[in-house]
């Protein structure tokens, strides 16, 4: 598994930083741009043992950075970095008949994404859009929210009161989207996908969960206005 993971996370890395510096003999752009993002969050953790979950909505945003170095036949190739808070965690999902109990785990990450940005489109007007690449995160805090009636058995599944023991996350992230460039900025809107690679929770062979790692869709919407063009 751990095996993997190295040749996910390796092939991200080489799509970040590989595809822009290998096709140089592309039309050369020199574009900056920064701007802000925001928007919201879908997420689920994958435990191993599985946890019966239902989405846990929250917010994401940032600070965005995007560079543009050239233009390869009709691709548009270039680097983007991002500096976003994000709301992650999970909701548990009680399904059996009269059960009022609730459970939610909001957990609050300063997430950094180093994407790789192909763009296909025109320089003023519409573009679509794809990013790829890997995250690392850092969590700030959580914070736990129970009710309803529970019994002393319940309360003593592994989850719940565990302090977090990995506040350092890193995954893979990728994303689609449009642009609209105009005079007044560029405006862009996006649905992303994270699959986290890291266990929050240990992980060896004497821990109760073999996997304790984020999943989260994302859709936001960026402000970028241009530097240099």
């Amino acid at each position: 598994m751990r095996t993997v993971k190295s040749i996910i996370a390796t092939t991200a890395l080489l799509l970040a930083f590989g595809l822009p510096a290998s096709a140089q003999i592309g039309e050369l752009r020199q574009n900056f741009a920064i701007g802000i993002n925001g928007g919201a969050n879908y997420s689920n953790v994958s435990f191993q043992p599985t946890i019966k979950q239902n989405g846990l909505m929250g917010i994401t945003g940032g600070l965005t950075a995007r560079y543009i170095s050239e233009k390869y036949f009709a691709m548009i190739c270039g680097v983007q970095v991002e500096l976003n808070y994000a709301q992650r965690g999970w909701d548990e999902k009680f399904d059996q008949p009269g059960d009022d109990r609730a459970y939610s785990r909001e957990m609050n990450y300063m997430e950094i994404p180093f994407l790789a940005h192909l763009a296909f489109g025109k320089d003023r007007g519409a573009q679509f859009f794809l990013n790829l690449g890997p995250q690392i995160g850092f969590m700030l805090n959580d914070k736990e929210k129970r009710s309803g009636t529970w019994s002393e058995t319940q309360l003593n599944q592994e989850q719940y009161g565990k302090s977090i023991q990995n506040k350092f996350d890193y995954g893979i992230v990728g994303g689609a989207g449009l642009e609209i460039r105009t005079k007044a900025g560029n405006f862009l809107l996006e649905g992303r996908y994270y699959f986290g690679l890291a266990d929050f929770y240990n992980s060896t062979k004497k821990d109760y969960f073999s996997r304790s790692a984020h999943t989260t869709i994302s859709a936001k919407i960026s402000y970028l206005f241009d530097i240099k063009k």
